[in-house]
C-alpha cells in the first residue's frame, strides 16, 4: 500500500484555468482506436468499465473511490489514506487480513494507493478467480468492519508509515513543504495525503465511521475489469454481488476557487538526513486534460526526460552542477503544478543551477523546441500510451481513472491523438505564459553541515 505522490516515486520522483475538455469520445485512429471498452451502470450508481483481452489468462480488477485527501476537512486530514489501510481489515464475511491471503494464495497480487484525487484498490488474478475478487470487493464496500480495534491498529500503522516514508527519509519532507508553499491557503492540495499526525491522534471513531458512510458508497465508485473474461458473464457476477448494495447519497464536492499567485515565494529548509543540498521549483498550471496541460507535459519531456533532455545535458553532463534533475507536471484533477526537483553536486550553487534552468526555459519560450525535440517528445508519449496499456492492471486502472475523473472511459481512445496534435508553437506559447517569476515557488533544501557553498539565494 502506498500514497500516490511525487515524493514517493523512486528516486524521489519522481492564473485562471481554461475551461475543461468536454467528456465526449471523439473519432480516433491509431493504436488505441480498437481498444475494447464496455461501460455499464447499476441502479445503485456503481459505474462499471470493462476491457476484454484474451491474450493472457489473467484478469485485473480495480475499484476507484472518488475520495482523496482533497476531500478532507481541516482537523480531519489523513482519513482518505487511513481508509486505504482500513479496507483490508475485514468485513462481514471476510476476516481481518483474509483479503490479502485469499488473493495471494490463488496467485494474485492485491494492493491499494491514495492520492489527492482518489483512493483505489486493485488486484490481478488468474481469470477463473474473477468472481472471488468481485465478492471480496463487494463485501467490503457493503460492510467494512470500522471497529475501534481496527481503527486504533491502522492509526498506529499510518503513523509508522509517516515516520518511515517521510520523517526518516532524506528530501521527503521537502516534497510536502513545496506543496504547502505553492498552494498556500488552497487547503485541498496544500495539505499532505499522509495527513497531519495530530489529526489522526485526535480523531474519534465516530468521525472515521462517518467518513466511510459518506464516501464509500456504490454511487461514488468505479469498478474496472480488464483481461481474460466475457463482459456479459462479468456483468452477471457484478449484478449478483454489487447490485444489492443499497444506494446512498453522495455529497457533491467542488473545489473552491484558488487565488492566483502574485509574487514569487521563496523559502529555505534544512534537511538533517540529506547528504547533498537540493531545491524545488514549482509553477502553477491548469488542471490535467485542459488544453494547455498537454503542451506543458511536452515541455517537461523536452526539459527533463532522459539523458538527452536539455536540463540533464546542461546541469548534469556538461556543467556538473547537479547530480539529479527531475521535471514533471504533477497531474492533479484540479489546479496543478509544474515541478522541478534537483539534487546538487557537492559544493555547487543552487542559484547557478537555477540560472541555467531559467535560461533554458527562456530559450524554449523564445524559439520553441527543435524539430528533433518535438519528435522525441511525441515518440515518448506514444510509447508511454502503447506500452502503458499493455498489462491488464494498467489498462483497468487507466479506464477507471478516465471514467471517474472525466466521466467517460472512452476518452482514453482519443487521448494519444490530443498529445500528438501539440505543435512547436503550442509549446513555445505555454513556456512563455506560465514560467514567470510571479507564478513561481522556490524551496531550497540545505543538507545539514553543507556550509556556505550551498547557501540558497546567494549569487556566486
Amino acid at each position: 500500500m502506498k500514497i500516490a505522490t511525487m515524493a514517493l516515486i523512486a528516486p524521489l520522483f519522481a492564473t485562471a484555468a481554461p475551461a475543461p475538455l468536454r467528456a465526449q469520445a471523439q473519432p480516433v485512429s491509431g493504436p488505441l482506436a480498437a481498444l475494447p471498452i464496455v461501460r455499464e451502470r447499476l441502479p445503485n450508481g456503481l459505474r462499471v468499465v470493462m476491457s476484454p483481452d484474451r491474450t493472457v489468462p489473467t484478469v485485473a480488477v480495480a475499484v476507484y473511490y472518488d475520495v482523496g485527501s482533497r476531500n478532507e476537512e481541516r482537523g480531519r486530514t489523513g482519513f482518505a489514506h487511513l481508509f486505504e489501510h482500513m479496507m483490508f481489515q475485514g468485513s462481514a464475511n471476510v476476516a481481518k487480513g483474509d483479503h490479502f491471503r485469499l488473493i495471494m494464495n490463488r496467485g494474485g497480487d492485491p494492493n491499494g494507493t491514495t492520492s489527492e484525487d482518489r483512493t483505489n484498490y486493485f488486484q490481478t488474478v488468474p481469470s477463473n478467480e474473477l468472481e472471488l475478487v468481485l465478492w471480496l470487493e463487494a463485501d467490503r464496500m457493503r460492510s467494512l468492519a470500522v471497529t475501534a480495534e481496527n481503527f486504533e491498529n491502522q492509526r498506529q500503522t499510518v503513523m509508522e508509515e509517516r515516520r518511515q516514508s517521510y520523517d526518516n527519509r532524506a528530501y521527503a519532507p521537502s516534497f510536502l513543504r513545496i506543496n504547502e508553499l505553492a498552494y498556500g491557503d488552497f487547503f485541498p492540495y496544500a495539505h499532505s495525503t499522509i495527513g497531519d499526525m495530530q489529526d489522526l491522534v485526535n480523531a474519534p471513531l465516530s468521525a472515521v465511521q462517518e467518513f466511510f458512510d459518506r464516501w464509500y458508497a456504490p454511487g461514488n465508485a468505479v469498478l474496472s475489469i480488464a483481461g481474460d473474461f466475457e463482459p456479459a458473464e462479468a456483468m452477471e457476477l457484478i449484478r449478483r454481488h454489487f447490485g444489492t448494495i443499497p444506494a446512498r447519497p453522495v455529497p457533491r464536492f467542488e473545489l473552491p476557487e484558488m487565488a492566483p499567485q502574485t509574487s514569487e515565494r521563496v523559502e529555505t529548509m534544512v534537511d538533517p538526513l540529506a547528504r547533498l543540498s537540493a531545491f524545488h521549483m514549482a509553477w502553477h498550471i491548469p488542471p490535467s486534460r485542459t488544453p494547455d496541460h498537454y503542451p506543458l507535459e511536452l515541455v517537461a519531456i523536452v526539459l527533463g526526460d532522459g539523458e538527452s533532455s536539455r536540463l540533464y545535458q546542461k546541469l548534469v553532463k556538461q556543467r556538473e552542477l547537479c547530480q539529479e534533475i527531475h521535471v514533471a507536471t504533477d497531474g492533479r484533477r484540479g489546479p496543478d503544478l509544474f515541478s522541478i526537483f534537483a539534487i546538487l553536486n557537492e559544493g555547487r550553487s543552487a542559484v547557478e543551477a537555477r540560472r541555467v534552468i531559467d535560461e533554458e526555459i527562456a530559450d524554449l519560450a523564445r524559439r520553441g523546441p527543435t524539430p528533433r525535440e518535438l519528435e522525441k517528445a511525441r515518440n515518448r508519449v506514444r510509447a508511454a500510451f502503447v506500452f502503458g496499456l499493455q498489462s491488464n492492471l494498467s489498462r483497468a486502472m487507466r479506464l477507471a481513472e478516465f471514467e471517474m475523473y472525466w466521466g467517460n472511459a472512452e476518452l482514453l481512445r482519443s487521448e494519444l491523438d490530443v498529445y500528438l496534435r501539440v505543435s512547436a508553437e503550442d509549446i513555445r506559447r505555454v513556456a512563455a505564459q506560465y514560467f514567470v517569476p510571479t507564478n513561481r515557488t522556490v524551496l531550497d533544501v540545505v543538507a545539514a553541515g553543507a556550509g556556505s557553498v550551498a547557501q540558497p539565494g546567494v549569487n556566486p
